[in-house]
């Protein structure tokens, strides 16, 4: 798997986290470094823990779904992607709350509120992580690009909700959501071509 698309990869799974770091910056009365190296730390954090987790149970099964597993990937990639795109046209009154609780500022960022966030948020990359596994890439790289470009992007999410207020996250969603479903069928047009 070549480093550009494990990039885009990374990129597009952390942009559901980055959607809620923005969420997570207009919420707060003011800005400080340390809260977007906090909302950062979380998110990046568990994005590289889940597709550690996904692999191995990818390796695990692996040898069971050899002849399909190249149908596997690119179901997987591409209902995930739907999913981003779908919540990304959701209305404001349907979206899933992300970042808001009647906290606001400090208290937004304790761990019963950042723990379940960032869990939710991670759950698309344990499944990026079992493609992986099927794919036969191995998920040192990979798991470590997802977390380290999650943390950039969403400790820039919380300055930029903070300056810019929500209107990107769902843009930063749908482009994410594309992304991970021009991957899913790259993944079949290899298998195809390869």
């Amino acid at each position: 798997m070549p480093i550009w698309e494990i990039v885009v990869l990374a990129a597009a799974v952390s942009m559901d986290a980055f959607a809620v770091a923005v969420c997570k910056g207009v919420e707060m009365p003011g800005y400080r470094l340390g809260q977007s190296v906090t909302v950062g730390l979380w998110f990046g954090g568990f994005q590289a823990l889940m597709p550690v987790l996904g692999f191995f149970l990818g390796a695990l099964f692996g040898s069971l779904v050899d002849s399909f597993d190249h149908w596997i990937v690119m179901l997987i990639l591409v209902a995930i992607g739907y999913k981003a795109l779908q919540e990304s046209y959701r209305g404001d009154g349907d979206n899933d709350g992300a970042g808001k609780d009647s906290a606001s500022g400090e208290s937004g960022l304790r761990a019963a509120v950042m723990f379940p966030l960032a869990v939710a948020t991670a759950i698309d990359a344990s499944a990026v992580g079992m493609t992986l596994a099927f794919r036969r890439v191995g998920i040192a790289l990979p798991a470590a690009l997802i977390g380290c470009i999650t943390f950039v992007i969403t400790g820039a999410g919380v300055w930029i909700g903070r300056r810019f207020g929500e209107r990107f996250g769902k843009n930063a969603e749908r482009v994410g959501g594309v992304a991970l479903i021009l991957l899913g069928i790259k993944a079949l047009a290899d298998h195809f071509m390869g």
